[in-house]
């Protein structure tokens, strides 16, 4: 096993450590340095050190060619350094997608960082209630004080959270976004909540509160990152530094108070009033509403004008009927990551799944199951809505109501209890609880790969390889970059395209769909690992010409479309299009057989992957 620590200590003095190194990324075999001085690069060296498979000097840029193992490297070189951006070379942006698509992506960036944090604090959430609710904990006692401070003040403060990783997505700076997310949930500016007369300068200001929200933050920290673009370039180098920040500070959260508040407030009073109406006329719509789409709602932090509605109908009728539905919408969302946890085969989400099913079924805090995982996931969120307005249709119909405003949680359910009809209250809940589950287990969802589970371990049998991409075989030796050339990276052949379209060569499972589109990294159901490079530097195109048809992750059947490009066009950007195709698993497939050659369609047989097992029977 390499260590990928060493290499990257290694690769750095290589490379003639961090102060040589203007820029660094990766694509999909090889770190690419851009140096001050090449001149100060050990290539010796670096070949020799254990990890680096060689080194080339090509477009500006230092290669240093790893092969499978480079993000692994290249993530040890960011964590010993101040080095790289966005990941792979291209960004994280990778194909844009419709626009709900790219939201996701960006929430979900933005809050894995804080995963782990959230889980581990809202499961401590979970036990304080519990504690409280069956009388080992004392409500009133300092010990409880203390204890319900420590699971609840990362929720109370997320805005600050966010402010950070939001600050690191949109490269802006890190403290000025936490001084403006700090002033949004500062101790004075939340007492204003909800007051009359506030103003700023005079201008009537509608203040609601940010506590533990997520979407003015992260639409605030965006606008930042473009504000101090423009002002570090306008202003005198003298006072830029200090002038920035003191700048953006002063305009954005000014600017979150009367633009970003007083719409939310305006579009939550009227979901209020409108959900209120259809309450009193339609109870079963309402509860649906409330059950299905609260957890959308928070999402936009759209929620708070609904909870003056609650405070309304208590203060008018000493009641919540409205908050009934919004049980079911929290436990859906519980149930649905549970119904992950069950059905997912990566280790990484099933250890993420467990609290986090755990906090939301009893605290009812769901921001890791949400954000961490049906989200992103899309199917297990969907249908978390879907149970939630079923099980909220059916409470509504019960008349079932609170005569006090909790938090909708398992362990809050006795608020609910002897208020309503309770037959109605059961099966809302149980609708709620087994429909997103059983779906997520029946449906599923597409299961990241776990790039830590390895390979299949037994391979009993050689692998046939189709062509993936019309036009006529060459050997690895007519390509013209050295890594490729002497099978460094792994055996196979290179294809001359002669058509604008890649094709799954045998069943499998993309593990790698890199977001600049030139590569792809798959794995065959028996174990066989395969990259197929159209082009040679094309990585350099960001993507231009290149059409990913597939993401990390999908399942590919032989012949499945996996991406296209512009082949003319690639070449009249000064590219060789020659596309290498080979083995990376060399260590279970050490060789290639019954190679073809000449002009070749795709999905005719391009050659046989032979296995270390039908080597070790030949011999």
């Amino acid at each position: 096993m390499v260590d990928h620590a060493k290499t990257a200590t290694a690769v750095l003095t290589g490379v003639g450590g961090e102060s040589n190194i203007t820029s660094m990324v990766h694509c999909a075999t090889r770190l690419r340095f851009v140096l001050k001085d090449e001149g100060k690069a050990d290539a010796a060296a670096l070949r020799a050190t254990p990890g680096v498979i060689t080194t080339a000097q090509a477009g500006g840029q230092y290669q240093v060619v790893i092969g499978n193992d480079v993000p692994d490297v290249y993530a040890a070189i960011q964590a010993q350094t101040k080095l790289g951006g966005a990941g792979s070379e291209g960004g994280e942006e990778g194909p844009k997608g419709n626009l709900f698509n790219r939201f996701i992506k960006m929430i979900s960036a933005i809050f894995t960082p804080i995963l782990w944090a959230l889980a581990g604090t809202g499961l401590l959430k979970a036990f304080v209630a519990a504690a409280v609710t069956f009388g080992w904990l004392d409500a009133t006692s300092s010990t409880y004080v203390i204890l319900n401070a420590l699971s609840d003040a990362l929720i109370n403060f997320l805005p600050i959270a966010l402010s950070i990783t939001a600050a690191r997505y949109f490269k802006a700076s890190e403290f000025t976004s936490f001084a403006i997310a700090a002033a949004l949930v500062y101790p004075s500016i939340v007492a204003l909540n909800g007051q009359p007369d506030i103003t700023f300068f005079g201008i009537p200001v509608t203040m609601v509160s940010y506590v533990s929200s997520v979407i003015p933050v992260i639409i605030i920290v965006w606008l930042q990152s473009h504000a101090e673009r423009f002002l570090l370039k306008v202003l005198p180098g003298a006072v830029r530094r200090f002038l920035t920040p003191m700048i953006v500070v002063l305009v954005a959260v000014p600017l979150v108070f009367l633009a970003i508040g007083p719409l939310s407030s305006l579009i939550g009073g009227g979901l209020a009033a409108g959900i209120g109406w259809v309450f009193q006329t339609l109870p079963w719509l309402g509860g649906a509403i409330m059950g299905g789409l609260w957890q959308v709602f928070v999402i936009f932090g759209l929620h708070w004008g609904l909870v003056p509605l609650f405070q309304l109908e208590y203060q008018t009728t000493g009641q919540i009927l409205l908050i009934g539905p919004v049980f079911t919408a929290v436990l859906a969302q519980a149930a649905a990551v549970a119904g992950v946890l069950v059905r997912t085969r990566n280790k990484n989400l099933r250890s993420l799944a467990a609290p986090a099913t755990l906090s939301g079924f009893l605290a009812g805090i769901t921001e890791p199951a949400i954000y961490g995982i049906n989200l992103p996931l899309k199917r297990p969120f969907a249908f978390g809505i879907v149970g939630g307005a079923l099980g909220g249709a059916l409470i509504a119909m019960g008349g079932v109501f609170s005569k006090a405003f909790v938090v909708p949680s398992g362990l809050a359910l006795p608020a609910l209890l002897g208020n309503g009809n309770m037959v109605m209250l059961a099966i809302g809940l149980a609708v709620a609880v087994v429909v997103p589950f059983v779906l997520v287990v029946v449906f599923g969802f597409k299961d990241p790969v776990d790039a830590t589970a390895p390979a299949t371990a037994a391979v009993a049998t050689d692998t046939v390889v189709r062509n993936p991409v019309d036009g006529t075989v060459a050997p690895l030796s007519e390509v013209p970059d050295a890594a490729f050339a002497d099978g460094s990276l792994g055996k196979g052949v290179a294809v001359r395209p002669t058509s604008g379209a890649v094709y799954a060569p045998f069943d499998g499972t993309v593990v790698a769909a890199f977001p600049t589109g030139h590569a792809i990294g798959l794995r065959g159901t028996d174990g066989v690992e395969l990259l197929i490079h159209v082009g040679l530097d094309t990585v350099k195109l960001g993507g231009q010409h290149f059409t990913l048809k597939v993401q990390s992750g999908t399942e590919v059947k032989t012949g499945d479309l996996l991406l296209e490009f512009d082949g003319e066009a690639i070449e009249k950007a000064g590219y060789d299009l020659i596309t290498p195709v080979i083995v990376t698993n060399g260590d279970l497939y050490p060789d290639v057989a019954d190679v073809a050659s000449g002009p070749l369609s795709h999905g005719e047989t391009l050659f046989r992957a032979v296995s270390v097992d039908a080597l070790t029977t030949a011999r």
